[in-house]
């Protein structure tokens, strides 16, 4: 069993003002989003310059923003919302969803498109390749943050499972890492591999929505549900895997749709 590296959540103090690590792990994710979008955007033929690139990324930040909070409190906690409807502008007391965070980036995607008259598709295939490396970081932030932590575990079994603080004294999986491995570094290297290969458009979209569900559901086995929640569909399923549901089915239909279209887009 391995012990919990304890980090202050406060990366640095000036004064009052205090940035914290999980702060810190979004402008991290922002950046390499924008480092990657530039990177692609400056390849011969892309079809993107960097003013594009730059409304991009300020526009996707803010449908994570205002998504992420949006979907927390729709998905995981809307009966605390009734009884205080302020604790939506609360963001500080934490609470961000992933899925609503990508509900709020595919409207942030469509603005764009229309604003740059550009194939909404298109422009979902250049971003898909960008997100991963983003939740990566999210996942770290988590981790540093000692939440979301996950189930117990036998150390046994599971040498390197920790004792959260924030949880209890039971030895649990870093599901936290396991998500950062899985949905973040895995599927960054899966989804850039084939966003280089000849594919009809929104394909690349497609195997990011499929691959997100399938990896997020397994890491949710090692993941603790939330303890307000508990498990969905006769206690056997979490909300996360519920969620990621949807992600699956569209991927796949996408995936169908685009190659019997048969329409190769060019690499960018």
């Amino acid at each position: 069993m391995l012990t919990y590296p304890e980090i202050d959540p406060v990366a640095l103090a000036i004064g009052p003002l205090k940035i914290h690590w999980y702060g810190l792990m979004y402008l991290l994710a922002f950046g390499a989003a924008y480092w990657l979008a530039t990177w692609r955007a400056r390849r011969p033929h892309s079809g993107w310059n960097d003013q594009q690139v730059s409304d991009l990324v300020f526009f996707g930040a803010m449908g994570v923003i205002l998504g992420g909070r949006f979907g927390y409190v729709l998905f995981y906690n809307f009966p605390q919302f009734l009884e205080d409807p302020l604790w939506l502008f609360r963001v500080w007391e934490g609470g961000m969803s992933f899925h609503g965070g990508l509900l709020g980036v595919l409207a942030a995607l469509g603005w764009f498109s229309f604003k740059y008259k550009k194939n909404y598709f298109d422009v979902g295939d250049f971003v898909a390749p960008l997100v991963p490396i983003g939740l990566m970081f999210g996942r770290i932030g988590n981790f540093i943050g000692g939440e979301l932590w996950g189930r117990v575990a036998d150390p046994a079994l599971v040498p390197w499972a920790m004792v959260f603080p924030r949880a209890d004294d039971l030895p649990r999986h870093p599901s936290q890492l396991y998500q950062a491995g899985l949905e973040g570094l895995l599927l960054f290297v899966v989804v850039l591999w084939y966003s280089n290969r000849p594919r009809p458009r929104m394909a690349v979209g497609a195997v990011f929505l499929f691959g997100y569900g399938i990896l997020r559901s397994v890491a949710e086995f090692f993941r603790e549900p939330d303890a307000h929640i508990g498990f969905d569909l006769f206690g056997w399923m979490s909300r996360g895997q519920l969620l990621s549901l949807p992600m699956i089915l569209a991927g796949l239909i996408l995936l169908l749709v685009a190659y019997r279209r048969n329409r190769f887009a060019p690499v960018s």
